[in-house]
């Protein structure tokens, strides 16, 4: 089976169309802003939901940056030495789920949701940067075994 060395222009093609969307609907969300009545309650509500979208809009920001990193090396703009050295996915700085409990049901479920594709595109990233050399525990067993049945049948 031929192993993968690179990503393909549809995969961040579709992750690029993915991310827009998913930033548009935060954008939605907390574009409106902490308008509304001051009481205790409504002020960490308000502080919640200020700062879970920083943290969120960030991560957006965060992705988008990569993908449109890795889509100026498909087109030539950048090369690979200048994406490997500055183009890495930031950490996530996650949500704190105090805050969380405080925010809408909707609102938490976009926020997770950014969460999410922030994993999957730092797992990409590190394949990527380790030109997908990655083994999972499933292959290394397998391998493994491969390599005993061999031993055995040498042997007879």
């Amino acid at each position: 089976m031929p192993r993968t060395t690179n990503l393909s222009r549809p995969i961040i093609e579709a992750l690029y169309t993915e991310a827009l969307i998913l930033a548009d609907d935060v954008r939605g969300v907390f574009a409106l802003g902490t308008q509304g009545p001051v009481g205790t309650e409504d002020a960490m509500a308000r502080l919640a939901l200020s700062t879970e979208g920083l943290k969120t809009t960030t991560r957006m920001m965060h992705v988008l940056a990569w993908l449109l990193n890795q889509r100026a090396l498909f087109a030539g703009e950048i090369n690979e030495t200048q994406m490997r050295r500055h183009g890495a996915l930031p950490p996530d700085r996650g949500s704190d789920p105090e805050y969380l409990a405080l925010l809408e049901p909707e609102t938490r479920a976009l926020i997770i949701e950014t969460e999410q594709l922030h994993r999957r595109i730092a797992r990409l990233d590190e394949a990527w940067r380790q030109r997908f050399e990655m083994h999972s525990p499933a292959r290394a067993f397998q391998e493994r075994i491969e390599r005993e049945l061999g031993r055995l049948s040498d042997r007879n």
